[in-house]
């Protein structure tokens, strides 16, 4: 992996520095020697070659889960699972109609959300691929089938950028070809026209790869699992049912139903003693272990990110457990009114060595922490699989020196007159996946959450497609058998067919694919869905495209399920939490509006620049 990395980084990062020679008086020393060059025509010339612009398409997709604030919480911050949960400050996207405008998408920093992310790392992203693709036959390769494999995954990582572009954004500039000079005359193309195109790539695609590749590279399971969901956006279903098909029933992949791996099991621990309670081995812990994720005996992983200690990793690691995992060790206080817990080293119990040393920013709302949670054998909310903040014990020093009848005990969140003792519970007091938050971590202290591979398409989503393309067709037993598959391993009751609606499919998307779906990018899709056929939906409504940025499936179903949004719930900071129906579709960024001087790229509904829209392109432009 290293190799492969600073290939790609001699790629794209070795530019022509010039040096001047001053050798004699003459005027030849006003001619620039050069020291090294990048010339594309010299460099992509093997496959080695291709495959190192390839990594950078890998590298650009490991930045959404990895670092402070990973974008993905962004994806997640616009649905019905999540909020920003920091509480202490104005910048976190929290009053998503103040906060969320083309001017605003473009800090990038981690106080903001990272739409600008989004869209600047999609188009570098399309750059990488579209190198591969436009010099595919410049190079030399040992095999026409190895040709076809680095096409076929170049393919696929410029149609994953649009398919996330177009359902975050809709219409965007398609931009098919290398761009080797200057251009400043970019147009949207519409949203329906580039989902066609990234179709017929796919297609090809598929034929091209194969599943005989190195964990981290793509796959033909990956390239079907996308075909999926771009055959789903088109309103293609009996082909997501073909293409899904293809992985479930035609492939090397299957889900775990079974304890594997080698891994520490889950642990609790018991009021008044800091001895861990091992848990016994589950599937659901076993599948989402690091060392498990990319092991030859894990049958379910399609598209993994390849992120090791010591080894090409990102500094710090995932930090995972410091972003979605409470404040759990400041503002909580024991009914004697003291300091509860403590996040440190310093203490006797060392809780962060467990949990992560959490800040709170993925809050989950009242529907992820609770409402989904409706069978008591879900082994995704089982004990040690899932954290309550009453699994975590009162730890703070100052209790054992000062002799506390509360050290050691349960927190809990009220005292016995109902008063709360907690100062903020929106940061500080919430629950949390802990099967798959918990990465162990080797470079920080207190823990905040290492190194580890991670999924992007796994095969639990697969099915959830394929049981979402039989509910389009109105296929209702199809797709609950579908989603049972995915019940039943969790150790859930099956579903009746009568029992399906989109609602159901979401639910078991929510339980299975936290921090593992872009659940904004999908809600989208589905509310074009909603909108393009106009079949009802759940809620009794029937929606239409030509007032889709007024009036969608995914506006109304957060509002329904997050409360946060739906009751306007204020942070200590004074912020209040709000969303519009016209977010469903994000803002394109100013800056890349402006600099395109010859041109017109559009704004979405609902933002400053939308009154100036041109009519979008209906065809794919060919320079």
């Amino acid at each position: 992996m290293k190799t492969i990395e600073r290939k790609v980084l001699l790629v794209l990062l070795l530019v022509g520095g010039l040096i001047v020679g001053l050798t004699s008086c003459k005027r030849e020393y006003l001619t620039p020697k050069p020291l090294s060059f990048y010339e594309p025509t010299l460099t992509y010339v093997d496959a080695a070659a291709m495959k190192a612009a390839l990594v950078a398409c890998s590298r650009n997709s490991r930045i959404e889960y990895y670092g402070g604030n990973p974008p993905i919480l962004t994806e997640m911050l616009f649905t019905d699972m999540t909020v920003e949960g920091i509480t202490d400050k104005s910048g976190p996207a929290q009053n998503l109609n103040l906060q969320i405008t083309p001017d605003l998408v473009y800090a990038n920093d981690d106080d903001h959300n990272k739409i600008y992310y989004y869209w600047l790392e999609a188009y570098r992203g399309i750059k990488y691929a579209n190198t591969v693709i436009s010099r595919i036959d410049d190079a030399k390769y040992a095999s026409v089938a190895e040709r076809n494999q680095i096409l076929g995954s170049a393919l696929f990582q410029r149609a994953m950028r649009y398919y996330r572009l177009t359902n975050q954004f809709g219409d965007v500039p398609a931009i098919m070809n290398e761009i080797t000079t200057p251009k400043l005359d970019f147009y949207s193309t519409k949203r329906e026209v580039i989902l066609r195109k990234i179709k017929t790539d796919l297609d090809s695609a598929v034929v091209w790869c194969t599943d005989n590749v190195n964990k981290g590279e793509v796959t033909k399971g990956a390239v079907a699992h996308l075909l999926t969901k771009v055959n789903l956006a088109l309103g293609n279903f009996d082909a997501a049912i073909a293409s899904s098909s293809s992985v479930i029933n035609g492939s090397t992949y299957s889900l775990m139903r079974a304890p594997f791996g080698s891994s520490a099991a889950p642990v609790t621990f018991a009021p008044g003693t800091i001895t861990p309670i091992v848990l016994p081995h589950n599937v659901i812990w076993d599948l989402h272990r690091p060392e498990n994720k990319s092991i030859a005996a894990n049958k379910e992983g399609l598209y993994m990110i390849i992120d090791r200690f010591g080894d090409g990793g990102f500094d710090g690691g995932m930090t995972i457990m410091r972003q979605a995992v409470p404040l759990w060790g400041s503002n909580i206080n024991t009914p004697s009114g003291k300091k509860g817990t403590s996040d440190q080293l310093s203490v006797e119990f060392i809780q962060s060595n467990y949990y992560g040393r959490g800040i709170g920013r993925s809050r989950p709302s009242n529907y992820h922490q609770y409402e989904l949670w409706t069978d008591p054998n879900d082994l995704r909310h089982a004990k040690g699989n899932w954290m309550n903040m009453e699994d975590i014990l009162y730890n703070d020093g100052g209790l054992k020196t000062g002799n506390d009848a509360n050290y050691l005990k349960n927190v809990q969140l009220r005292n016995s007159a109902g008063g709360l003792l907690c100062t903020d519970t929106i940061r500080s007091y919430y629950g949390w996946p802990q099967y798959k938050i918990f990465i162990p971590d080797f470079e920080n202290s207190p823990m905040t959450g290492g190194h580890s591979d991670w999924y992007v398409f796994r095969l639990a989503e697969t099915y959830l497609l394929r049981a979402e393309a039989y509910f389009w067709k109105g296929d209702l037993a199809n797709a609950a058998a579908d989603i049972n598959q995915i019940r039943t391993r969790a150790g859930c009751a099956p579903i009746t067919a009568a029992q399906v609606n989109m609602s159901t499919i979401l639910d078991e998307r929510g339980r299975e694919l936290y921090f593992e779906e872009p659940r904004k990018t999908e809600l989208t899709r589905i509310s074009f869905l909603f909108a393009k056929t106009g079949k009802m939906a759940e809620n009794g409504k029937v929606y239409k495209l030509d007032n889709f940025s007024d009036d969608n499936y995914l506006y109304d179903r957060v509002i329904a399920k997050n409360n946060f949004y739906r009751l306007g719930i204020v942070t200590n900071h004074g912020d209040k939490y709000t969303i519009s129906p016209y977010h469903t579709l994000w803002p394109v960024p100013t800056a890349s509006i402006q600099s395109n001087t010859n041109g017109h790229i559009n704004q979405n509904k609902g933002y400053t620049g939308y009154a100036t829209n041109i009519a979008a392109l209906d065809t794919i432009p060919t320079k």
